[in-house]
C-alpha cells in the first residue's frame, strides 16, 4: 500500500471552508479514483496535517481532480503549502475501534 502524508498553513478564519472543501475532495478521491480515504488532523503547531492511503503510488498520480469546487475551497483557505510526503506502507498495526 501507499499513502501520503500534506500539511498545511490555514489563513485564519478559514478552517471551516477548508475541512468543507477537504472532505468534499476526499470523498470524491475515494468514490472515483479508487482510494482507501484520508485523516484530516490540526498538529499542535497551528499546521493542519491530512494523510491518505492508496492501494499503490500509480493509482493516486492518474486520479485527476474529481471535485474542483472542493480543490477551490481549500485553496482559498491555504496560506502556505508544504511539500508532501510519500510513504510506502512497511507494517499496519493501526487498529479502529468497533462502531458504538
Amino acid at each position: 500500500m501507499f499513502a501520503v502524508v500534506y500539511r498545511w498553513r490555514l489563513h485564519e478564519g478559514k478552517e471551516q471552508q477548508f475541512v468543507e472543501g477537504w472532505r468534499r475532495v476526499t470523498d470524491a478521491i475515494h468514490a472515483r479514483c479508487g482510494s482507501y480515504g484520508s485523516r484530516l488532523h490540526r498538529a499542535d503547531d497551528g499546521t493542519w496535517v491530512a494523510y491518505a492511503r492508496w492501494p499503490d503510488a500509480e493509482g493516486r498520480e492518474r486520479c485527476a481532480v474529481p471535485d474542483p469546487e472542493g480543490v477551490a475551497l481549500m485553496s482559498g483557505a491555504i496560506a502556505e503549502r508544504f511539500p508532501e510526503t510519500r510513504l510506502q506502507i512497511v507494517e499496519d498495526l493501526l487498529a479502529e475501534p468497533a462502531a458504538p
